[in-house]
């Protein structure tokens, strides 16, 4: 593994991580990025995905019509973020720029599929994104296909990378945007960090399950009571209501934790760009990673999570920087 000093300077007003955080989420990026994605021409067509099991998931393939593809581009969003998320949108067109066709995809339980699938999402389900990400490899079969991922999605994807070999998955490279690494320690930096977060993603959770409990009321009794907890105690709880088949929290972290050597067997080439001052991820976790030399961590001194703002109107380092390295990836492949 390699470790170097990211190439990304944040402006001098945007050296905060919580003001970069918090824009980068704001429906300014949202719109942005559909706006980039009209002005390229770009066609997209929603799809439902056989994953394996049962269990199916949505997603939107993107395009410009007319272009040959140099590559497939699976992207993978964030925690209660989505296929239209504003990040999503734009690294989109920045892969579409790059001569990519994209497939973003969504989680269970995320944008418009909670109907799809009756159990809840958890962050454990790997197994239903292998198998997506295999149907839309079959899909679309003469391209290289590469991935990223922001934030729990680049958790996703360093998974599927080291997944993928064994499972027949053809992906040649990955690129993560502050994967989380270990789940414990980013919910205790949630709790005990910037109220903002823990408030944030609370009521984007209550908010999902409370759709979930509408759909599929003789499943899901969920009560109101517990969308009040903490973060760790609205899992405690999911997992006392049989919401997620797992003997305890940490039970259910280690699920999905990829910190130091779970990666060291990853045979896929990954990317991963993170920041100092990430208010949710912990920088050290990176330093302990354990992974191939085929990897390479940047770090930059400033970022927040996954923002890395470069002007005042928004544009972000993030998605270029996964479209320059996966454009690299596949001239490397060639």
């Amino acid at each position: 593994m390699k470790v170097v000093d990211s190439d990304y300077r944040a402006p001098w007003w945007a050296t905060s991580p919580h003001l970069q955080t918090a824009l980068a989420s704001s429906p300014l990026r949202v719109r942005r990025g559909q706006r980039e994605l009209v002005k390229l021409g770009a066609a997209n067509e929603e799809h439902v995905l056989d994953a394996g099991g049962g269990v199916r998931l949505h997603g939107v393939h993107t395009h410009l019509p007319g272009q040959a593809s140099r590559g497939l581009a699976l992207l993978l969003h964030g925690w209660e973020g989505s296929a239209e998320s504003g990040y999503m949108r734009l690294t989109a067109a920045r892969l579409l720029a790059a001569g990519f066709e994209v497939f973003r995809l969504n989680f269970r339980d995320h944008g418009p599929s909670h109907h799809l699938n009756e159990e809840v999402f958890h962050s454990c389900r790997l197994d239903e994104v292998v198998g997506a990400a295999k149907q839309v490899a079959a899909r679309w079969p003469t391209r290289p296909m590469v991935a990223a991922g922001y934030s729990l999605g680049g958790n996703f994807a360093l998974r599927l990378a080291l997944a993928a070999p064994d499972a027949g998955l053809p992906l040649v490279h990955v690129a993560a945007v502050c994967p989380a690494l270990d789940p414990e320690r980013t919910t205790q930096a949630m709790e005990q960090g910037f109220p903002l977060y823990q408030t944030y993603f609370r009521r984007k959770w209550a908010r999902s399950l409370r759709r979930k409990r509408e759909l599929f009321p003789e499943r899901h009794d969920f009560d109101e009571a517990g969308f009040k907890r903490d973060l760790r105690g609205m899992t405690a709880w999911m997992i006392d209501k049989g919401g997620y088949d797992f003997r305890s929290v940490d039970d259910y972290f280690d699920g999905y934790r990829i910190s130091r050597e779970r990666l060291s067997d990853m045979r896929v080439p990954a990317d991963i760009l993170t920041a100092a001052d990430d208010p949710v991820i912990p920088v050290e976790d990176f330093h302990a990673l354990e992974l191939p030399d085929s990897a390479q961590v940047e770090i930059a001194t400033h970022g927040g999570h996954c923002a890395f703002l470069t002007d005042a109107r928004l544009h972000g380092y993030a998605e270029e920087w996964v479209a320059a390295r996966l454009s690299a990836a596949l001239q490397h492949c060639a």
